[in-house]
């Protein structure tokens, strides 16, 4: 079983900054891919960023030199640098992970955490 663990959401002025975290734990082969996504009230689920095992990396075009992604291998962890908030980028950031298991290739989906970008 492999679990996912989000944090880092909260509440932002605009032009601030915040750092999202996820890390996978359980029976893990291998992580193929980690990434972000995120949906705001009336919308669709959208792309923020994805990074690959191999280190192939792809934005959101709303979040383009504004937002970093970054993989830690041994946590398992990834983390999104948000800078430059824009209120909105108001929104549930869901972490998403590509896995290799005991149970065979998953999806997994985090719980979501909420960042608030407002004055």
């Amino acid at each position: 079983q492999v679990q996912l663990v989000e944090s880092g959401g909260g509440l932002v002025q605009p032009g601030g900054s915040l750092r999202l975290s996820c890390a996978a734990s359980g029976s893990i082969f291998s992580i193929n891919a980690m990434g972000w996504y995120r949906q705001a009230p009336g919308k669709e689920r959208e792309l923020v960023a994805r990074i690959t095992r191999g280190g192939s990396i792809n934005y959101g075009d709303s979040v383009k030199g504004r937002f970093t992604i970054s993989g830690d291998k041994a946590k398992n962890a990834v983390y999104l640098q948000m800078n430059s908030l824009k209120p909105e980028d108001t929104a549930v950031y869901y972490c998403k992970v590509n896995v290799v298991t005991t149970q065979g290739y998953l999806e997994l989906w985090g719980q979501g955490t909420l960042v608030t970008v407002s004055s």
